[in-house]
């Protein structure tokens, strides 16, 4: 049985997880003050933080899945948001359970999916950077630990949602559909 995720997450993430709302406030002001890259409106539900659907659990399978950064750690010279292209992205159920892993990419997560609501999913993972095989273990390096939650915003879309990430922006975004 998968072990409950309020047992198993860091108290730093806990933070994190518990100021989400204002991640989104911080993070969606920076984007539409300082403009970044492409255009912020188009992406719709995906930065609405009330697009929300309820039944989040998302499908085994291969995914396609972009990263849109949102606010920034900078100051006002820095962009306020920054939408990367497609990678490739699978879920599959281990041992762990329902397992999130971005394959391609300079910033690969690996993680596990919690139930939590009729609308999220927690995840708790950790994250690889540039040519690094893998990830380490959630808990391991604090540096590198994640917490998200996985939310359905269509009908074969998916967002990965991670307030205050460690690294360069205020709100990271992993957009799911499934590969073609």
């Amino acid at each position: 049985m998968l072990a409950d995720w309020r047992g198993v997450i860091t108290p730093a993430d806990r933070d994190r997880y518990q100021r989400r709302e204002a991640a989104w406030t911080v993070a969606l002001e920076q984007a539409r003050r300082l403009g970044g890259s492409g255009d912020l409106e188009a992406l719709g539900a995906l930065i609405d933080p009330q697009a929300t659907l309820n039944d989040p659990v998302i499908p085994e399978g291969r995914y396609r899945c972009r990263t849109v950064k949102l606010g920034n750690t900078g100051d006002d010279e820095d962009l306020g948001y920054v939408v990367y292209g497609w990678f490739a992205c699978r879920i599959t159920r281990t041992d762990e359970g329902l397992t999130l892993t971005k394959l391609t990419g300079s910033q690969r997560v690996r993680g596990v999916f919690y139930p939590e609501s009729e609308t999220h999913m927690v995840l708790l993972g950790a994250m690889a950077l540039a040519n690094e095989a893998r990830a380490p273990k959630y808990g391991q390096r604090e540096d590198r630990d994640v917490v998200a939650t996985l939310e359905r915003i269509g009908e074969r879309r998916w967002r990965v949602v991670t307030p205050w990430p460690q690294v360069e922006s205020n709100l990271d975004i992993l957009e799911l559909v499934p590969a073609a």
